[in-house]
């Protein structure tokens, strides 16, 4: 195998600094280097293309054959910290459409409300107390210099990854063989199955549910059929829903049913337009939602909790709502409406990452200490006319991971998405999620959307030491 060079300031997952494999990586390296990794990774990638992983528009999911690596105990308190995190977000969406207290006691200022593009006033006390507003999140995390794992992003509109975490997993496992036994990922979709169906109003002994799509053209189709066919229940268009006496119905080739739950995977996800009217689909949900005969997973309105700003307090939020002190670190973020915090943002802005608050999938997103001098010129321009409408974020450089690249391993930034479940009296974690890895060399964005891949996140067995 070819020499594999650790270069910079960032942390590399599976080799110190002297180059040598941490403890956690050796029989994964020793296994692959029996292989011929050129063609390992078209072995794998032949196997992804034969279940149709692909992502929207954007062609087959590329897929590396070298898993992460997650140690057992790492895992048990990250674990613990995503549970945490997910039900102070959930609080908080339930808080905002209702009572609104953390406002009103100044926890996070009111302006996050009144400003957010995710904030839907339709929903506006229409949020049932007993379901979390958000039964999938996925939440973007990413290991510093030092080691720790922070969150970068908060995903709770319509997170996508899960199965594709699971067909990752079925692509690289078995062409590697078993040189460790990482957590099964069997279960994930039947639990979410049974979030589904505990979301629905009381009263009805076989609640059914249905995925709400976009149809083929959606970037996240994939996951969509897979979903589906797991669980046995309909992918429907906004063209196959009707609604009657405040009840939803989805035309099917048959018949017509009543659906009770839908699990929202929609682009379009405004009810209402800017002056209060109804959007066409405001028009046709909305009867169904007031009527309280349809609820909805990952609730309209739940794009609140993906403002960048509201990722800001997130540890406020736990602190509030649970009276618990954060088990899981934010990368520390600047509120850039916030006067004192814009002061001290902008005499070091060039250090520092500028997000435009509403954007998702990396766009708009100016990491300024890589960025060109034009970019740079932008994005310092956008945030002295609107600072309002951008977060800054203390830069971090991502973690690197041995990634096959031509007949050797180079190392590769990469994060981690980890899938959070939520339902009325338990939360469940995705053992691993997703990894995503950029694939040019130094390059620090690694989102699917933007030319990203993917790997397998193993999390290890007990007695599997990763020292690093």
């Amino acid at each position: 195998m070819a020499a594999y060079s650790v270069e910079g300031e960032q942390l590399d997952e599976a080799f110190d600094r002297d180059g040598e494999p941490r403890d956690g990586y050796a029989p994964l390296l020793e296994t692959l280097a029996r292989h011929d990794l050129a063609d390992l990774r078209r072995r794998v990638r032949a196997r992804a293309r034969a279940m149709g992983l692909e992502f929207g528009g954007e062609g087959e999911l590329v897929v590396d054959p070298v898993p992460r690596l997650v140690e057992a105990a790492e895992w048990a308190s990250l674990e613990a910290g995503l549970a945490q995190r997910a039900r102070a977000l959930n609080a908080f969406v339930l808080d905002a459409y209702g009572e609104q207290r953390i406002f009103a006691e100044g926890v996070v200022p009111r302006r996050l409300l009144e400003s957010s593009s995710g904030y839907e006033p339709a929903m506006r006390g229409l949020l049932p107390a007993d379901v979390p507003p958000a039964t999938v999140a996925g939440l973007d995390l990413i290991r510093d210099e030092r080691g720790d794992l922070l969150v970068l992003e908060d995903n709770l509109r319509m997170p996508s990854g899960a199965s594709y975490a699971i067909g990752v997993r079925e692509a690289v496992e078995p062409e590697l063989g078993a040189p460790l036994s990482p957590r099964p990922l069997d279960g994930y979709l039947e639990a979410f199955g049974a979030a589904l169906r505990a979301a629905a109003a009381p009263g009805r002994e076989e609640p059914a549910a249905a995925i709400l799509s976009d149809g083929p053209g959606s970037s996240a189709w994939y996951e969509h059929r897979r979903i589906a066919r797991v669980l046995g229940i309909p992918t429907v268009t906004v063209e196959q829903l009707e609604v009657a006496r405040g009840r939803l119905f989805a035309r099917g080739s048959r018949r017509r049913e009543q659906v009770d739950v839908l699990y929202r995977r929609l682009d379009e996800d405004r009810l209402s337009e800017v002056d209060g009217s109804p959007t066409p689909l405001g028009e046709l949900l909305l009867p169904a939602l007031r009527s309280g005969r349809l609820r909805c997973a990952n609730a309209f309105g739940t794009a609140l909790g993906d403002d960048k700003l509201a990722h800001a307090y997130v540890e406020r939020m736990i602190g509030f709502y649970l009276g618990e002190e954060p088990l899981l670190r934010s990368v520390p973020s600047y509120d850039l409406g916030d006067e004192e915090a814009r002061v001290a943002a902008i005499e070091r802005l060039e250090e520092l990452v500028v997000k435009p608050r509403d954007a998702f999938g990396g766009q708009g997103v100016t990491i300024l200490p890589h960025a060109t001098e034009s970019q740079r010129r932008r994005a310092i321009g956008l945030v002295r006319r609107r600072p309002e409408g951008f977060v800054a974020q203390e830069t971090v450089e991502l973690s690197t991971h041995p990634t096959v690249c031509g007949g050797g391993l180079q190392p590769r930034r990469i994060d981690l998405r980890p899938f959070v479940l939520s339902a009325a009296r338990k939360t469940t974690v995705m053992p691993g999620g997703l990894t995503r890895f950029a694939r040019g060399a130094g390059k620090m964005v690694v989102n699917s959307s933007r030319g990203g891949g993917c790997k397998d996140t193993w999390v290890l067995p007990n007695g599997v030491e990763d020292r690093r």
